[in-house]
């Protein structure tokens, strides 16, 4: 028999929904505003006071210095053009940290108390005056100016923990989509768009990053190309100066190069041996190293970890739909630069084939000199899409836009975006926590990007920040290692 409710039952039901009705309102604006109560009046108000730690930890690693020595432009179009380029590419670095993807949004680092905090700032249209200046030559100069600048960043902050053991430099190209007829070095060139191969037209960064197991990579190199240039062009030489710069970064363990089928090549490989280098670089299947394949013994196969794997609760072994094998194998055997090395292999049951009486296998080769064992050699491969992570930072980024229509302005852009990449990189380390590995999006939400209000009682500058800020622990961590830093003092005899 159904229950009639009691009055007070009924009076104690619609109490609850009032409550969760209540609970459920969204917020909402607490005053009445009039169409004149917004006034954009007040002079000592900083939208981005993260910058302040951020740009110390700059001059404390010698970046004006280094844009001031190595960036000379002697001969520049407009007379005024190339004057004092190091505060005018600081001021692009700066805004490129807080977030901007063009020109006219570094007009960020320019308003309310902004110019107060920091001397020097250039206005976007005297910026942008100085990179239609830049040509192949002087891109070189910025690109020496990333390579030092990462050294001196690593020396001041532990950004490679563990790289007395080893690390891993990653190499790699991306292809941004530029739109107009007016984009110098913009071609057609292919790229990926889910899954698929297509023809884009763009231009074509290719970069090159270190990293070590559990850390965010760092980029040690960049260089802009047209969109056409095959992947694999000049990479011979970015992997020989990603070499070096680890080293001069401190690096005392063995590097591995990694790369994808565009980096198996002989110059690539070439440069690894001659500088001392391991490489683990995917094959393009030919037929010699199809053969190679087809010779690999059934039972040498073994399934390794792949997702939707499992154990076998008997044997402990993988029931999984990859496996993996090696071969020895010689590279490059028509040429005088033959080598011989391991061929690894990965073999993954074809998805579009999942009825087949028999399996089919899709064959990845990766060419390696490591002594990792089978397994452990993909594995660590694989974690090449690490440079992945670098690239989306960048195209949430500064590379959103390729702002100029020269192409020598826009190959310092980019140069200037990865200078901006590691700075942050190195804020989010004396941050700590898990900004260590934040990306640069989360770190310019929490770090960089935050109000405040410039104060001077008895002219002692003070930023007053927002109370109960969610991240002032960490924000109050990165001010002490950088404002409060003092460097060692030399050495007396």
């Amino acid at each position: 028999m159904r229950k009639v409710p009691s009055e007070l039952e009924r009076l104690v039901f619609s109490t609850q929904q009032s409550v969760l009705v209540r609970k459920a309102l969204p917020v909402q604006v607490s005053h009445r505003f009039a169409a004149s109560s917004a006034v954009f009046d007040d002079a000592h108000l900083v939208s981005c006071a993260g910058l302040v730690p951020v740009l110390t930890l700059a001059a404390q690693t010698g970046l004006p210095t280094l844009l001031a020595d190595k960036i000379s432009i002697p001969a520049p179009r407009i007379k005024s053009g190339s004057a004092n380029p190091s505060p005018k590419l600081t001021t692009l670095i700066a805004g490129m940290c807080v977030g901007a993807d063009s020109i006219d949004d570094l007009d960020l680092v320019r308003a309310g108390g902004m110019k107060a905090l920091f001397g020097d700032v250039y206005a976007p249209s005297t910026v942008g005056t100085l990179l239609r200046e830049f040509t192949f030559g002087h891109a070189r100069q910025l690109e020496s100016v990333l390579r030092h600048h990462l050294a001196a960043l690593c020396a001041r902050v532990d950004l490679l923990p563990g790289s007395d053991t080893g690390a891993f430099i990653d190499i790699d190209s991306l292809l941004r989509p530029v739109y107009g007829h007016s984009k110098q070095g913009a071609s057609y060139g292919h790229t990926k768009i889910a899954g698929k191969q297509v023809l884009r037209k763009g231009l074509s960064p290719l970069a090159t990053t270190i990293s070590t197991p559990g850390t965010a990579p760092v980029i040690a190199g960049m260089r802009l190309r047209a969109g056409k240039t095959g992947s694999g062009k000049g990479a011979g030489r970015m992997v020989a100066q990603a070499i070096a710069t680890a080293r001069a970064a401190g690096v005392r363990g063995q590097l591995l190069v990694r790369g994808d089928s565009s980096y198996g090549s002989r110059s690539v490989v070439g440069a690894c041996r001659a500088h001392r280098a391991h490489f683990s670089v995917a094959m393009t299947r030919n037929t010699a190293v199809d053969r190679a394949i087809n010779s690999i013994d059934e039972q040498a196969w073994t399934p390794v970890e792949y997702p939707g794997a499992v154990r076998d609760p008997d044997t402990g072994d993988w029931i999984s739909d990859a496996e993996v094998a090696e071969i020895g194998y010689t590279a490059f055997a028509s040429t005088p630069d033959r080598f011989t090395a391991r061929l690894v292999v990965r073999r993954v049951k074809d998805a579009r084939f999942q009825d087949a009486l028999f399996p089919v296998w899709r064959y990845h080769p990766f060419f390696t000199n490591t002594d990792l064992p089978t397994a452990e050699a993909d594995i660590t491969h694989r974690q090449h899409a690490i440079i992945e992570t670098v690239f989306a930072d960048l195209i949430d980024g500064p590379l959103a836009h390729m702002p100029s229509g020269r192409f020598g302005a826009n190959s310092a852009w980019v140069l200037c975006a990865a200078i901006a990449h590691n700075l942050l990189r190195a804020a989010g380390v004396l941050a700590g926590g898990a900004h260590v590995v934040a990306r640069s999006a989360t770190l310019r939400r929490k770090i960089v990007n935050i109000p405040a209000r410039l104060a001077r009682p008895q002219r002692r500058p003070i930023l007053h920040l927002p109370k109960h800020w969610p991240w002032t622990d960490l924000w109050l961590t990165l001010w002490r290692n950088t404002i409060g830093y003092s460097p060692p003092l030399p050495a007396t005899t």
